[in-house]
């Protein structure tokens, strides 16, 4: 019987919801519905899923205007963000989230895509403009200050200068393209984590050195 009570016990323990506070919300920025999936905008949809299936969780929990879910990276208990007011309101999600669980702009990431760079490179900051990205721009402006931190994903350049920016966005990544992209995530995943443990110069040389073809 002992080992009956026991086996109840552990089944209750796993049921019973965390007591330790949210100290972090990980925000990944795209457009809501199927047809957006694998654009290039959705760069931060598609890796934050990747960072929950690596944790076990599934980002399904609709709240804030997005789906989340809650997870641990190390000794951190963190939220997992997909907003879901598409892109360029996304500010409105983030803003909802921090409130809640008192989390400052500093502990706040945000995973964006970023036409600055080739498919598979990033770059990890602690603040600083939106460089052009609608999404960060409002999540900045919703938390009153550009000390954000971001992990910024390649897509690639438009490939003309005529070419409207908002097609080249919401166009899909080719095969090779996302290879490239999902060819960061062990490299990213070890910047979050040195990210949240403070030492976010060690989580910037491993992100913004990552090459793809060494990958």
């Amino acid at each position: 019987m002992a080992d009956i009570f026991d086996l109840f016990q552990q089944i209750a323990k796993k049921e019973t919801p965390s007591t330790e506070p949210i100290t972090w919300i990980l925000v990944g920025l795209g457009n809501p519905g199927d047809k957006y999936k694998t654009t290039r905008h959705n760069a931060g949809f598609l890796i934050i899923d990747r960072l929950a299936e690596r944790l076990g969780v599934r980002i399904d929990r609709a709240k804030f205007q997005a789906l989340v879910a809650e997870a641990r990276i190390g000794g951190h208990r963190v939220l997992l963000m997909k907003p879901q007011t598409f892109m360029n309101a996304s500010g409105t999600a983030v803003q909802e989230a921090a409130a809640f669980y008192k989390i400052a702009p500093d502990h706040v990431l945000v995973i964006s895509d970023d036409v600055a760079q080739d498919p598979g490179k990033m770059r990890l900051r602690r603040k600083g403009s939106a460089g052009g990205q609608k999404g960060l721009n409002d999540i900045i402006t919703c938390l009153g200050t550009d000390a954000v931190p971001r992990l910024r994903m390649g897509v690639g350049a438009k490939p003309h200068p005529s070419f409207e920016m908002a097609d080249w966005v919401l166009s899909n990544f080719t095969k090779n393209e996302m290879e490239l992209l999902m060819n960061c995530f062990d490299d990213a995943y070890a910047g979050i984590g040195k990210a949240l443990d403070g030492d976010f110069d060690g989580a910037m040389q491993i992100c913004n050195s990552h090459t793809p073809a060494e990958k």
